[in-house]
């Protein structure tokens, strides 16, 4: 292993305060002509340490390797976080993981901690180093005056705030899953739906109708998308369903595995009294959705 740059740091979510840590990785590390590099964690910290709801991630493992290729990161490096990593001292930290990695530089958030319950920080870190690696601390990004963090963009997500969550994303918010069969009942109304079993624990936004982007086969198709407990028809589904009817689109797709991105979030799910509601209102959504999405 040669010397590198490293970018330490959950990421979830890769937003734009995160890309500001990973640019300046990248950026430093093409002057020294050595690898950047990125050391973030899973299972996420604060699920181990008991918040449930991190369970479900912005971007889990898979999603957030192809997000750090496309942003031009050499090497990722995904440390197990458990209650061993837990007890880890500041000194332990540097000493047995960073020390070895033969680092030239690390990147990392103001708000960056590690070491048993957080008691490393950005100044613990530069004294620990010791002359052997520099240490960069990127200052908080803000956006119309707000701090960029996960916890904003979950929140907008799960309050019907799509538009914010995709700014400081700077994308729109995806998902990844496999097109399973449903119950057939789109067919039957007009409105074929693609029925999406998710590949990972995303955080799943607030139920509703939303505009949407749905990549399969390499080819991307507007679509108007059903995030629900489907309330029309059903009682108590154990989960909510993700339906997306791809426009102009009539291919068999079971079995692929598709991206889709959340463009516009058109309105909340609700119990319509009967089936002739429900189709004009669908219609009403489509129409919709191609008009956000022409």
């Amino acid at each position: 292993m040669g010397p590198q740059v490293l970018a330490i740091g959950d990421f979830d979510g890769v937003h734009l305060g995160h890309q500001e840590v990973i640019k300046r990785a990248i950026h430093t590390a093409e002057g020294l002509r050595i690898p950047a590099s990125i050391m973030t964690f899973h299972p996420h910290p604060r699920q181990v340490l008991g918040q449930c709801k991190y369970v479900q991630l912005l971007t889990p493992v898979e999603q957030k390797k192809r997000l750090m290729e496309a942003l031009g990161v050499d090497n990722m490096y995904i440390v197990s976080f458990n209650n061993e990593l837990m007890k880890v001292s500041p000194s332990e930290f540097v000493e047995n993981m960073l020390v070895p990695m033969k680092v030239n530089t690390v990147i990392v958030g103001f708000d960056f901690t590690f070491g048993h319950l957080g008691a490393g920080t950005p100044d613990t870190l530069c004294e620990l180093a010791q002359g052997r690696f520099a240490v960069e601390v990127i200052r908080p990004f803000h956006q119309n005056g707000s701090k960029v963090s996960s916890t904003w963009v979950r929140e907008h997500l799960l309050s019907g705030n799509l538009e914010q969550a995709n700014a400081l994303l700077g994308r729109p918010y995806s998902l990844n899953g496999i097109v399973v069969h449903g119950d057939g009942r789109g067919k039957t109304i007009g409105f074929p739906t693609a029925n999406i079993d998710l590949l990972d624990p995303f955080l799943i936004p607030t139920l509703g109708v939303y505009a949407a982007r749905v990549t399969v086969d390499g080819q991307t198709y507007n679509s108007v998308m059903n995030v629900g407990n489907k309330p029309t028809f059903e009682s108590n589904l154990e989960k909510p369903t993700l339906e997306a009817h791809l426009f102009d689109f009539s291919e068999s797709i079971y079995g692929k595995e598709v991206t889709v991105d959340f463009i516009s979030y058109l309105r909340p799910e609700r119990k319509f009294s009967g089936v002739t509601e429900l189709i004009a209102q669908i219609q009403r959504d489509a129409d919709q959705a191609k008009l956000l999405l022409a």
